[in-house]
């Protein structure tokens, strides 16, 4: 008994994601969910999240390095669109500004929370945090752009009255974001693959380190984590879907402002690529960290902006992307601190503290603005 017990507990890895899915199928459609329904599905989504974590993992150590960044971020990337698509259809007249809380919040998600955490957490382990400025700067200057692009010029624009493009604008936008976030896997995967891999200390061989050192999963091992790494990320957004009315309800009987509930839909949708990174930096592969991190943000516009242009279509309503002076502010501060952070290729736990403080300030004005 005691052995089966023990069998079954090392592969929750493997019943997390289908339990997680088992709720999502019968919680499904349902609008009245009762407390202990809610208390539930919150569980299976912290499985599912936790499982695809290790999922990733092991489809990165197969495919290695940035490969692995890469897979991670666009699946949740992928979903996330979904998940913006599913409230602004549900959410009538309040949800026209979704689709920028939620990307301007995983902006700050990872460019301040991801990366402010991991540096302190590798510079705790080995007094400095080391990467790769050259991969790393590159990264972060196609954040910037397309933040700017897609978040930022919609407030300054004159063709449509408010914060919002017009259908021309909007389609350029959609349409440079695919091409600089294409030529950015080009460069990652390609052509300068070497820019965005860990950079080994002075000392330190031509090996990986630590638990690099493992033989890379089978094939067959590697597809079947693909496939409950999908499912673990559908589980994942769909479970958080169905908290979603829970959340605004919460949000709204609260007083708190709208864009609350984009700061907490991006906070669960980014969860597995966060404790992805802080594992990474533990490890002493603050690169990857960085990976995922700049990634992440660059997968979010770059694939969410075009998606939503294109559901724009059907969706009613208007489409609300222009960032007000408070959250522009956020903006214009986390690119400078963080081209300070980047161009010298190493961190302390200084400049981990100055990110996390900026996240803060971030989550404390999202809730008090």
């Amino acid at each position: 008994m005691d052995a089966s017990i023990a069998g079954l507990t090392r592969q929750w890895t493997t019943w997390g994601p289908v339990v997680a899915a088992v709720g999502l199928a019968l919680g499904w459609g349902r609008h009245d969910l009762p407390g202990y329904a809610v208390v539930l599905i919150v569980l299976c989504l912290f499985a599912a999240v936790l499982s695809a974590v290790h999922h990733a993992e092991v489809i990165a150590h197969r495919v290695g390095e940035p490969y692995g960044s890469l897979v991670l971020a666009v699946a949740v990337t992928v979903i996330e669109v979904g998940l913006i698509v599913m409230l602004m259809i549900g959410g009538g007249d309040k949800a026209t500004s979704y689709a920028r809380d939620t990307v301007f919040a995983a902006v700050m998600i990872t460019c301040n929370g991801i990366v402010g955490l991991s540096l302190l957490l590798a510079a705790l382990r080995n007094r400095t945090a080391v990467f790769n400025a050259e991969g790393s700067g590159g990264e972060l200057a196609i954040v910037c752009t397309l933040a700017t692009m897609t978040l930022v010029l919609p407030t300054f624009t004159t063709s449509h009255p408010g914060p919002q493009f017009s259908a021309a604008q909007l389609a350029f936008a959609a349409v440079s974001s695919l091409i600089l976030y294409g030529v950015f896997v080009a460069v990652q995967t390609v052509r300068h693959r070497d820019y965005f891999l860990p950079v080994l200390r002075p000392g330190q061989s031509g090996h990986q380190p630590e638990s690099e050192h493992a033989e890379p999963p089978t094939a067959a091992a590697t597809w079947f984590s693909l496939g409950l790494l999908l499912v673990a990320l559908v589980a994942v957004v769909g479970n958080a879907k169905l908290i979603s009315p829970t959340i605004e309800e919460g949000v709204a009987s609260a007083g708190l402002p709208k864009p609350v509930v984009g700061v907490v839909i991006a906070l669960m949708v980014l969860l597995p690529e966060t404790l992805a990174a802080v594992r990474a930096a533990r490890r002493d592969r603050m690169q990857t960290s960085m990976n995922l991190a700049y990634g992440s943000a660059i997968a979010s516009i770059g694939l969410t902006i075009p998606s939503i242009a294109l559901a724009s279509v059907w969706l009613d309503g208007p489409l609300i992307l222009g960032l007000g002076p408070l959250h522009m502010v956020l903006l214009v501060l986390t690119a400078v601190v963080s081209a300070l952070t980047v161009v010298p290729g190493r961190a302390t736990l200084l400049q981990g503290s100055v990110h996390l403080s900026i996240f803060a300030a971030f989550v404390f004005l999202s809730f008090s603005p």
